[in-house]
């Protein structure tokens, strides 16, 4: 029998084509009639704002290998030209089915329920009064149109920005004759209008800043005539490049390069699907783009906008319906959260169980007396963390407060500097991690003197410490006085903060130096217990699934007869279902009203299971160029009840999940034939949070 190569190309999904796939996931959760209807336009949203991202970032980063001629393909065996060709074709289908999802489906929905977008061919005449005054009061005078002549050259176009290209006949106050020029949209305005009631039909009557402007135009080139006016929105590649070893201070470096971001390559163009082409070939020659890279649109160029509309509009009956998350028993005035701890280890599981104790934790520990210091991991924690304050006032106290704040968050690299510069004025110690390692593993350390004793106090989490999307991210978070984890932490923060060796942690694996060996490990013991004709099991859930060892150690499971379980909500590079290689192995991807955001890793170890927690996917960023750990969860009674809640339920799903196709494409789940409905999401809600 010939031996199989696990390193075929063939057995390889390819990243960028398997992340288009997650966001065609998300446009159907737009189309589906279960949802309320203004989540749907929200979902729509989202699959915008993930194609923006994808542009900005996949497709920037293989237009540049194709500009370097890097010849270095991946796994897969495509090209980085090959690539491209491919998601071009994908990326015009999904395009095309997010505006017939928004005019034929969403938009017309809406208007049943008396929530209606007005279109300028259909303002009466109270309408186009008001909104002239306000293009005069509120628009015209932040506008700064410019003509497109040997004195204007073409102004630089903000990354996503609103813009029009406008063609116009006569000559100007000067005798300037000028075929074209270009009006930019303020960024300071709003681009969905509410009309006010004494103008509109109803309560939720709304106007597209781009229809005002482009009704009103004319008025910007006073005694020429306006013969076509065309939106156009351009994406860049918005990566931010520095070489970390080249420079003295990453804070200033990133402060340097942070408004080249808005001006990077281009990479897509979307124009309005009525521009003439000789306007659209004009647009791509002054891009340097290929039709290819075109983008013709019915509607706003800027689709992603319409998510202030779920905001906009007071109707709960088309929204989610409220839920209180739950807090654990010990919580309440006076209770001491570190006496809590020290009795039972918490394990919360967001959204469905509250983050207040984390936030409790740090306020706790910033106002006790017997607390001598605070660490903390910051990753990505929001413009107004209630966690920084609070840090901030340990540290005025007297504390001893560190931080370990992580200046690359991509899209947050500017928010966080400004974290930085705050805490520090206030004394707190920060750091940037490691050069060339981005810190993304989630701590908080507390060390307390109790009794005249020396106790830490840690939290580990999966996801971010931001309350934001600790409402709508499902993530876990340990709470634990446990003294080998703890001090594991411990050891973790000195290596962020200063210089030397550390000696090898006892219960957490680390990225870059464990994770990985320790994860193909404890694969392959899975394997060598399926090969001796005992039961094996690995389940694991995670954002992406790309790393090629890791991979193939699950091949090779699957073929010795381990029964793989996998849940991967985005990128998944492995192929399943192929005979001999991993017929053994189901991956599924589930979507819903939370984003599924957990890492959790299961393994049977022969009756003895091992379950650990993460903030790290099974990428090689995260396993080799980022600072990661991985935590156990010791306690059987929480282990147990971990496995249950983040994996085994979900393989019952079968009304929001996707399962993988070995052609890479997915089939949504349904109950079968007089089977019972099941979302994992639901009854979560139901048995874990406050309705």
């Amino acid at each position: 029998m010939n031996a199989i190569d696990f390193t075929n190309p063939e057995l390889y999904l390819n990243r960028e084509l398997s992340l288009l796939e997650f966001n065609r996931r998300v446009l159907e959760l737009a189309l589906d009639e279960s949802y309320p209807l203004l989540e749907r336009l929200r979902l729509l949203c989202i699959s915008s704002t993930n194609l923006d991202e994808f542009f900005e970032v996949r497709v920037g980063s293989l237009r540049q290998q194709v500009a370097l001629n890097v010849q270095a393909p991946g796994p897969d065996g495509l090209s980085a030209q090959e690539q491209l060709a491919k998601i071009s074709v994908i990326a015009h289908q999904l395009v095309a089915e997010q505006y017939h999802t928004l005019n034929q489906v969403l938009i017309p929905e809406l208007a049943e329920k008396e929530i209606r977008f007005i279109r300028r061919t259909h303002w009466n005449e109270a309408q186009q009064n008001w909104l002239k005054a306000f293009f005069q009061d509120q628009l015209q005078p932040v506008l700064s149109p410019i003509g497109l002549d040997p004195a204007h050259p073409f102004p630089r176009v903000l990354n996503k920005s609103l813009n029009f290209i406008v063609t116009l006949k006569g000559k100007d106050a000067f005798g300037r004759e000028s075929r074209r020029a270009v009006v930019q949209a303020p960024r300071s305005l709003p681009r969905v209008l509410r009309l006010p009631r004494e103008v509109a039909q109803g309560d939720n009557d709304f106007v597209f800043l781009s229809s005002i402007l482009h009704a009103h135009v004319g008025e910007l080139f006073q005694g020429m005539k306006v013969t076509g006016c065309y939106q156009f929105r351009l994406t860049r590649n918005s990566d931010l490049f520095v070489r970390e070893e080249e420079i003295d201070d990453l804070l200033n470096a990133l402060e340097g390069e942070l408004p080249q971001r808005n001006y990077g390559q281009a990479v897509r163009l979307e124009i309005a699907d009525n521009c003439p082409e000789d306007d659209a070939r004009f647009l791509l020659a002054h891009f340097n783009l290929t039709e290819s890279e075109l983008y013709q649109v019915h509607g706003l160029v800027n689709l992603n906008r319409l998510i202030a509309v779920h905001d906009l509009v007071d109707r709960t009956d088309l929204k989610f319906p409220p839920f209180i998350p739950s807090l654990p028993k010990y919580h309440g005035a006076g209770i001491s959260i570190f006496d809590a701890i020290r009795k039972q280890e918490l394990l919360l599981h967001h959204p469905y169980e509250s983050f207040m104790p984390v936030i409790e934790f740090v306020r706790q520990a910033a106002r006790d007396p017997a607390v001598l210091a605070i660490k903390q991991t910051l990753y990505r924690t929001g413009t107004r963390s209630q966690l920084v304050e609070l840090l901030i006032e340990a540290a005025q106290s007297g504390k001893e407060v560190t931080v370990v704040i992580e200046l690359r968050a991509r899209f947050d690299e500017e928010a966080n500097i400004e974290l930085a510069n705050r805490m520090q004025d206030a004394g707190v110690h920060i750091t940037y991690g490691v050069v060339g390692y981005k810190t993304h593993a989630k701590m908080a350390l507390v060390v307390r003197r109790d009794n005249d004793q020396i106790t830490r106090y840690a939290h580990l989490g999966t996801g971010n410490y931001h309350a934001g999307t600790a409402k709508a991210y499902t993530d876990y978070g340990l709470l634990t006085a446990d003294p080998v984890i703890t001090e594991d932490v411990h050891r973790v923060f000195q290596q962020l903060t200063g210089l030397g060796k550390v000696s090898k942690l006892k219960d957490l694996l680390q990225a870059p130096f464990t994770l990985h060996a320790a994860i193909i490990e404890r694969i392959e013991r899975e394997t060598a217990l399926a090969a001796a004709g005992k039961p094996a099991v690995i389940s694991a859930r995670m954002n992406s699934l790309i790393e090629p060892q890791v991979i193939q150690a699950l091949y090779q499971a699957s073929s010795a007869g381990v029964q793989v379980k996998l849940l991967v909500r985005g990128i998944c590079c492995l192929r399943p279902g192929v005979p001999g290689v991993s017929e053994n192995i189901e991956v599924r991807s589930v979507l819903g009203r939370f984003l599924e955001h957990s890492r959790v890793f299961y393994f049977g170890n022969d009756g003895q299971p091992e379950l650990f927690m993460s903030s790290a996917d099974w990428m090689p960023r995260n396993f080799f160029r980022r600072v990661e750990v991985a935590f156990p969860i010791k306690d059987p009674k929480l282990r147990e009840r971990a496995a249950e809640e983040s994996l085994f339920s979900y393989m019952r799903d079968n009304t929001s999940a996707w399962v993988l196709q070995k052609d890479g494409s997915y089939q949504r789940q349904s109950p079968a034939s007089g089977a019972t409905p099941y979302s994992v999401q639901q009854d979560l809600l139901g048995r874990l949070a406050n309705r």
